[in-house]
């Protein structure tokens, strides 16, 4: 079934988490481990990231050096498969647009609607460790927005190749990313505002967000999609603390800010233990004011990392 379905089904806030491929070289017991506890507050769907390949140079026996792909988190198509035999639940893969040509994004596409996964959530992605800003590949999709053309298209029955006749449509629902305190590289809100109605208007279905971790920037947020005519859902992205150092980490990571109370919360713990505790109990009042202004459905970062979640989740939901 499609996010906006069970999303317009509902008459309560659904629960769904996001989570990664496991590092190359482990089974898939190590992402069952993950998901595992976290079936007990039946999520209609799980997200999965995709992780693209990143370039090293490594130094050869005669002092030069040669360069190396490393894709250290393979495995998304096959991992939403997974779940979807295993739990029943529906997966939401992520499609970049980095790593990708126009070719191999539609065998992605083909590959995910052969699995009767019909619900993708389309990114441009981030540049690569070794470029100082994000690069297409070559053939490959400069923004958001395009990738979702040709989704959009494929939906239609519209590949690339122009002598298919009477090719069978996709049916997949798309998500596409928001920033309630703008993407990094926009110059202001209201320009990034217009970026992502660009790619609602291109075809997107619902919105999903950034982590944030003060809930006014997400009521406004929400009060400025409206106001430029986005009527989609937007569905909250959110991730706790866990660590003392993730007062630091996070903003840089991921260029958000922090409230003042959290900061210094988190600041005056004496250990990680402590500063996971804050967290927690900072998510679980976010959750709870979240739902109080009506969303349909809180989205967490798990990266991994299971037990605070679901401590969070019990009392939520």
């Amino acid at each position: 079934m499609k996010v906006t379905e069970y999303l317009e089904k509902s008459d309560k806030p659904l629960v769904s988490f996001e989570t990664i491929p496991p590092l190359k070289g482990k089974g898939i017991q190590a992402l069952f481990d993950v998901l595992d506890p976290l079936m007990e507050f039946k999520p209609p769907f799980i997200n999965v990231t995709y992780h693209r390949s990143d370039y090293i140079y490594k130094k050869t026996e005669i002092d030069t050096f040669r360069k190396v792909v490393v894709r250290k988190r393979p495995g998304t198509v096959g991992i939403c498969a997974a779940i979807m035999n295993k739990y029943g639940v529906d997966a939401v893969p992520h499609l970049i647009c980095g790593g990708f040509t126009r070719d191999t994004t539609e065998d992605a596409l083909i590959d995910l609607n052969y699995l009767g996964v019909n619900n993708v959530l389309l990114l441009r992605g981030d540049s690569l460790h070794s470029e100082s800003h994000f690069r297409a590949e070559s053939g490959g999709h400069d923004y958001a927005y395009q990738l979702i053309e040709q989704v959009v298209k494929m939906n239609k029955g519209i590949y690339l190749a122009d002598e298919l006749r009477g090719a069978a449509p996709t049916d997949f629902c798309i998500g596409v990313a928001g920033y309630p305190e703008k993407h990094f590289e926009a110059p202001n809100r209201k320009t990034d505002l217009k970026y992502l109605k660009q790619k609602i208007d291109a075809g997107g279905h619902y919105i999903v967000t950034q982590m944030f971790f003060d809930n006014n920037q997400f009521f406004e947020f929400v009060k400025n999609c409206r106001a430029i005519g986005i009527t989609c859902p937007i569905i909250p992205g959110l991730k706790p603390i866990s660590t003392k150092k993730q007062v630091v980490s996070i903003p840089r990571t991921f260029k958000v800010d922090l409230p003042e109370d959290l900061a210094e919360a988190i600041d005056a713990c004496k250990d990680n233990a402590a500063a996971r505790q804050v967290g927690k109990e900072w998510c679980i009042a976010q959750s709870k004011e979240l739902i109080d202004f009506g969303v349909p459905c809180i989205h967490y970062y798990t990266m991994g990392r299971v037990s605070t979640f679901v401590d969070i989740a019990r009392e939520i939901f």
